[in-house]
This record gives structure tokens, sequence and C-alpha cells, in this order.
């Protein structure tokens, strides 16, 4: 009985460690699609127009 606890803490622990990266990884994400958005109004704002 004490390996079956052991077993299911391991696979908990996995499976936490996994979501922990996952939703780290996502809001990684999204804070470089908000610098890349940035850079893209900034390029657009700063190239010369030709009137």
């Amino acid at each position: 009985m004490n390996s079956l606890l052991y077993v299911i803490a391991v696979i908990l622990v996995i499976g936490w460690a996994v979501a922990f990266f996952f939703t780290t990884v996502g809001s990684l994400i999204h804070v470089l699609l908000v610098i890349a958005v940035i850079a893209l109004l900034l390029g657009v704002i700063r190239r010369p127009t030709a009137l």
C-alpha cells in the first residue's frame, strides 16, 4: 500500500510540474505577443511618409 501512495504522489507532482511549466510558457507567449505588437506599431509610426 505504501508503494501505491508513492506512485500516486509522484504522478501528482509530475502533473503539477507540467501544468506549472505550460502556465509559465503561456504567460511568456502573451508577453512576447505584446512586445511584437508594440514593435510593429512603432515601426508603422516611425516610417517616413512619402507625400
